[in-house]
């Protein structure tokens, strides 16, 4: 059974939230801490756990100490597994794909088991949308569609999934799966915020001609529905794709970027075959790609199953970007 709101606010019932210090697990900790609602940050090293956003923390070189871990479930009902290995823009590792699946797979073996063991009902389980593709074509990527994943990060991603509904049809331990865009939002990294620099910047964009669409999901709204997925009993060995629910071309991402920073939009025409042809002569096929591909998701299961809709709109999330870029530049 799910957890109870009551229960959870008057602490009968505790939250984990593994990588507690990333961008979302640091962004999730302090909304939990909004609500008063009892959590346990659990994190790699001892790094952010000094810091006041976590009122119970707790650090952990490895899963896999059985008595360490059994320590640390003791009296959580609910675990939100967000610890991961993500994309690496320079991978050194030879072979990327056992890599991935030690941490994102076998860890979340190992949590999963643990957890069923003593008791704990519901495993949240934050994945993302590259399990069903890098891109999509004539609509949008569905609950209903079948998982294609293509990189070594979203294979180890779906077999983690598939392991996760596993131990939940032996257990009984609730299991709910949420496929996520593109995260944005104040404390962002990679790609995103290389691309926050280059229209500070006053950078020139050969990209007028991208026609695109893409989903991306604000941390906010992020956050709001994980918290959502506690409690909510419609939630139950479900998977969800969510996002703003308001798709963007890259010219248009970039115009908005551009306007929140004052700056001026600086995009020209320029074919798209030779714009991809030069990219792939530079070794930056993957980087054009993204730029001038569209990924949409349909997230109209998470809005009617949960009823839930994103509560921060794509322009003021990326408003709330900008005042963090600029807080910190």
């Amino acid at each position: 059974m799910a957890a109870n709101i009551t229960d959870i606010m008057s602490g009968k019932d505790k939250t984990l939230v593994t990588g507690a210090n990333g961008f979302v697990g640091s962004a999730l900790c302090c909304r939990l801490q909004e609500k008063k609602w009892p959590v346990k940050a659990l994190m790699r090293s001892s790094r952010g756990i000094n810091n006041n956003i976590f009122f119970d923390a707790a650090s952990i070189g490895d899963i896999g100490n059985d008595s360490e871990l059994k320590g640390i479930l003791k009296g959580i009902h609910t675990v939100i597994h967000l610890a991961a290995r993500v994309h690496v823009m320079k991978e050194t590792v030879s072979d990327s794909l056992r890599e991935f699946r030690k941490v994102n797979v076998e860890v979340t073996t190992e949590l999963a088991n643990a957890s069923a063991k003593e008791g704990i009902k519901r495993f949240i389980y934050l994945s993302t949308i590259k399990v069903n593709g890098d891109k999509t074509f004539d609509k949008p990527f569905s609950a209903d569609d079948q998982a294609d994943p293509t990189d070594p990060y979203a294979i180890s991603k779906w077999e983690a999934e598939q392991r996760l509904h596993e131990i939940g049809r032996n257990t009984g331990m609730e299991i709910v799966v949420v496929r996520p865009p593109l995260v944005y939002g104040r404390g962002v990294k990679g790609n995103f915020l290389r691309l926050l620099e280059m229209v500070n910047k006053g950078a020139v964009f050969p990209l007028a001609n991208v026609k695109n669409k893409r989903s991306m999901i604000a941390i906010d709204n992020l956050v709001d529905f994980l918290i959502c997925c506690v409690a909510h009993p419609a939630a139950v060995n479900e998977t969800f794709f969510i996002s703003d629910d308001d798709d963007l071309s890259t010219p248009q991402l970039i115009g908005l970027l551009a306007k929140h920073l004052d700056k001026s939009v600086r995009l020209m025409p320029f074919p798209l075959w030779a714009l991809k042809g030069c990219a792939t002569l530079l070794g930056k096929k993957n980087i054009v790609e993204r730029l001038c591909g569209s990924l949409q998701i349909d997230i109209t299961k998470a809005k009617k199953l949960l009823d839930w809709q994103p509560s921060v709109s794509v322009d003021e999330g990326l408003m709330k970007t900008v005042e963090w870029y600029r807080e910190k530049s």
